[in-house]
């Protein structure tokens, strides 16, 4: 849980440190109990905003930098507030994904939230696991959008009989011979006779690239012209 800056009801009580109950003492095994239980919890100020959680949620990587901060590993600098919650200066919206995942293991992250942010916290945190977890989505995500935002552009050319193999042969620049069509009319050049012929052809274009859809549609453009220039010259 979280609070901006606020007790958590109950919280006061419940965050009693060791040190606390050792002064205390203990009137019987039950007090002892109870004392030893409260001691688990551990109380996170992150970036201004607290996190109440246990020592054995932090410690689920126990190479990590929370798992070594609740234990006060002596190589390691930390610094408590005045209510005694651990200092941290990160960014309280991308930690609580990264907590969570540290409770039940599943990542869980908002959609205002960018995947990026929750991979600089783990490898901060240094949660191997989780460090692991987020690249594979991410290239999850890459890989789809990748996939979303690329199309084919067919292009259809009229050409006679004897400009095919010229009209195939000048194709550059990602165009792809695709289909022959012969659409039935026959004229009559010279002394030969000419079939007519469609020339399908496509290519694999970027939705979000509107430069490149420019130069395609100019490429075709370029390739009926020529075949164009080849009929009036044969004529």
């Amino acid at each position: 849980m979280a609070t901006n800056g606020k007790e958590v009801n109950g919280s006061a009580h419940t965050m009693d440190t060791d040190e606390n109950c050792s002064v205390n003492g203990f009137e019987n095994s039950f007090e002892s109990e109870q004392c030893a239980r409260k001691s688990k919890w551990v109380r996170l100020n992150v970036g201004g905003t607290y996190f109440l959680t246990t020592r054995t949620t932090l410690c689920r990587d126990p190479k990590s930098f929370l798992c070594r901060l609740c234990q006060d590993d002596p190589d390691l600098s930390s610094d408590k507030d005045d209510t005694g919650a651990y200092l941290i200066d990160r960014d309280p919206m991308y930690f609580g994904p990264v907590l969570n995942y540290l409770r039940h293991g599943k990542l869980v992250i908002n959609k205002d939230l960018a995947e990026e942010g929750i991979l600089e916290e783990a490898e901060f945190y240094n949660i191997t696991s989780l460090i692991k977890l987020v690249k594979e989505r991410m290239k999850e995500r890459d890989t789809r959008n990748s996939q979303g935002s690329r199309k084919h552009v067919y292009r259809v050319l009229q050409c006679q009989e004897e400009e095919i193999t010229h009209v195939v042969s000048t194709m550059s620049d990602g165009w792809r011979f695709e289909q022959l069509v012969n659409i039935g009319s026959s004229y009559n050049y010279g002394n030969e006779d000419q079939s007519e012929f469609l020339c399908v052809v496509s290519k694999e274009l970027s939705n979000t690239n509107g430069a490149s859809a420019a130069e395609n549609s100019d490429r075709a453009k370029i390739l009926q012209e020529r075949a164009s220039r080849l009929r009036e010259h044969r004529t």
